[in-house]
C-alpha cells in the first residue's frame, strides 16, 4: 500500500501501531507525572516509562495572559492519573500544548513497546548521536530543515553551498544567512536534496509528509530530535533512512531537569540517551 502524504499521517499511523501493538495492556496505562518546560515537554506513565517532545512556545499567541493561556491547557492540574490512550486521543483536536503531550506519551508508549517486543527490520543503537554518524555527500545538496546547530556547523566547516529552511529566520546566526532559502523557494531545494536533515518538531506543525512528499528519490533523509523517538515505520515508508531519537533512561530525572527550563544539553546522559534508529537491509 503506497503511503500517503496529508499531514499528520505519520503520527495517525504511528498511533495506531501502537494501539495494536499494546493492545489491552494499555488501559492500565496512566500518567503519573507530567511537565510542560521552556525547551521541553515531558511524561511519566505509571509504570515509570517517559516521553519527552519539543515545548512549541511560539505556537502559542494565547500564552500572554492568564485568562487567555488558562484556555489552552483547560485540565491543568487534572492531568494525573489520567489514562494515557486519553492523550493519543486528543493529539489531532488544534490544540498545540495537548498534541505536545500527545506525541510525548506516544513516545514513552514506543519506549514500552521496543521493551515487549525488540525490533526486528530496524536497530536501535544507544549513545550515538546521528549526526556523528551523518555522512555529507562531497559534491552533494545538502538541505537542513530547522536551525539545528550542529548540523548548520558542520556544513559551514565543509565549504560548499547548502541551503536552510526555518521558520524563524531570526534563529539563524549572521554567517547562516546567506544559506536561508524562503519557503516560496522550499519545493525547489527539497527536490534537489541528496542530503535532507530535518528536525523533529516538524511532526507538531504537520509539515514533515508534504517535506518528505517533494524529496528526490534516493535521497539520504535524517529526522532528529526527542519529538522523534517513536516507532520508525511510518518514516521509513516515506522515504526517511535514520532517525536520531532519544530514550528516557530515568524519567524523574529528566522532569526535574525540564521543569527547570533545562535542554537536551542537560538531561543526555542524565536520564535520557541519545539513539539512533536505522533500517535494516532485510
Amino acid at each position: 500500500m503506497e503511503p500517503t502524504f496529508l499531514p499528520g499521517d505519520i503520527l495517525r499511523e504511528t498511533r495506531a501501531a501502537i494501539l495494536s501493538g499494546l493492545g489491552n495492556s494499555l488501559e492500565t496505562l496512566t500518567v503519573e507525572r507530567t511537565v510542560i518546560g521552556l525547551f521541553f515537554t515531558g511524561v511519566k506513565l505509571n509504570n515509570g516509562e517517559g516521553g519527552l517532545c519539543f515545548t512549541p512556545i511560539k505556537t502559542i499567541p494565547e500564552a500572554v495572559c492568564c485568562p487567555s493561556s488558562a484556555l489552552v491547557m483547560p485540565a491543568s492540574g487534572k492531568l494525573e492519573g489520567r489514562k494515557a490512550v486519553q492523550f493519543l486521543d486528543e493529539m489531532f483536536g488544534g490544540n498545540p500544548l495537548k498534541k505536545t503531550m500527545g506525541i510525548a506519551v506516544l513516545n514513552a508508549l514506543s519506549s514500552l513497546r521496543w521493551r515487549k517486543q525488540p525490533p526486528e527490520t530496524y536497530s536501535i543503537s544507544a549513545g550515538i548521536d546521528a549526526l556523528d554518524e551523518m555522512v555529507i555527500p562531497d559534491d552533494g545538496f545538502v538541505v537542513v530543515v530547522g536551525a539545528l546547530i550542529p548540523a548548520l556547523k558542520a556544513l559551514k566547516q565543509r565549504g560548499k553551498r547548502f541551503a536552510i529552511l526555518e521558520l524563524d529566520p531570526s534563529t539563524l546566526k549572521s554567517d547562516e544567512i546567506e544559506f536561508f532559502v524562503p519557503p516560496e523557494e522550499a519545493p525547489e531545494a527539497i527536490s534537489k536534496a541528496d542530503l535532507l536533515v530535518i528536525t523533529g518538531t516538524t511532526l507538531i506543525n504537520d509539515t514533515l509528509e508534504g517535506i518528505l512528499e517533494m524529496r528526490k528519490p534516493g535521497a539520504e533523509i535524517i529526522v532528529l530530535g526527542p519529538t522523534a523517538s517513536m516507532l520508525p515505520d511510518a518514516f521509513f515508508r516515506r522515504g526517511v533512512t535514520v532517525i536520531g531519537g532519544v530514550m528516557v533512561t530515568d524519567a524523574d530525572r529528566v522532569l526535574n531537569v525540564i521543569a527547570e527550563a533545562g535542554s537536551g544539553y542537560h538531561f543526555f546522559g542524565k536520564g535520557a540517551e541519545r539513539v539512533v534508529i536505522r533500517r535494516l537491509n532485510i
